[in-house]
């Protein structure tokens, strides 16, 4: 298991990653760790190294909102707009798990390059070879795209585990980091459509408790499975995302999934 741990850890990037060209969308509650009794309430954010726009609650914008625990998934409920997003009043222990999954938006590539560019950042390989072979124009057309984020709360003694929620893409937890020893590595699965996702690049946003922010990439091994390198007292935030071609809606040739985490180690 520790050779396993280790060959995993061995693949993540030792290189901070260059400014990203698109905006992650991520869960981010006031704080990983409340007591039973207490209102979790969380933001979703959208922007770059953990500093981005509050959005509110808007049901239009998702397909759905819940949180789950022990088994137990619930819709959350909220007045239009409200910010927080989700306020969530907590009765018993447990791992709460956030989970949040927005219907389509759609934006069009204007500027040459641009594509290209987030293309290589996310890793997307033989992409650019086949928007030229689907002789697609390199400026003027549309991508769709959705978030599937999730995130991990601890509430009381936190006892509990991340599992598959049914989210087109999404990364699940496969230790409890506020329960259990995660200082050989924090693993996690990569799925599409419930199915693994072998041999795809897994960004890593770390913050340290000074707020500065750590960027690194790591990728999963053919299981779908990567280990990430954590530090107690820093907060994560993983992102894997997905592209496939469509000539779905809004006139769009290429469609982006992008499956979301966050969590805290705790000291």
């Amino acid at each position: 298991m520790r050779a396993h741990l280790l060959s995993l850890l061995l693949a993540v990037s030792t290189f901070v990653a260059t400014p990203i060209t698109a905006h992650e969308m991520w869960l981010q509650p006031t704080s990983f760790q409340i007591e039973p009794g207490d209102v979790l309430e969380a933001d979703i954010r959208v922007g770059q190294d953990f500093v981005g726009g509050r959005f509110g609650y808007f049901p239009d914008n998702f397909l759905r909102f819940d949180v789950a625990l022990a088994g137990v998934v619930a819709g959350i409920d909220g007045r239009i707009g409200d910010r927080p997003a989700a306020k969530v009043q907590t009765q018993d222990n447990g791992l709460h798990v956030l989970i949040y999954e927005t219907t389509k938006s759609s934006l069009t590539y204007r500027e040459k390059g641009k594509f290209e560019k987030f293309v290589k950042h996310k890793d997307f390989t033989g992409v650019m070879a086949e928007h030229a072979a689907r002789g697609l124009p390199e400026v003027g057309f549309v991508e769709i795209y959705s978030r599937h984020v999730k995130s991990l709360i601890a509430v009381g003694d936190a006892q509990g585990q991340d599992r598959a929620f049914g989210l087109e893409t999404e990364i699940v937890a496969m230790a409890n980091p506020y329960t259990e020893d995660v200082s050989a590595g924090f693993p996690v699965t990569v799925l599409y459509r419930d199915r693994p996702r072998a041999d795809v690049q897994v960004e890593i946003f770390e913050k340290a408790p000074d707020e500065t922010v750590k960027v690194m990439l790591t990728r999963t091994n053919g299981l779908g499975q990567a280990i990430i390198p954590v530090k107690a007292g820093h907060t994560y935030n993983l992102d894997a995302v997905l592209i496939r071609a469509t000539d779905g809606p809004k006139d769009a040739v290429w469609d982006t999934l992008w499956a979301g985490l966050t969590f805290m180690v705790p000291e």
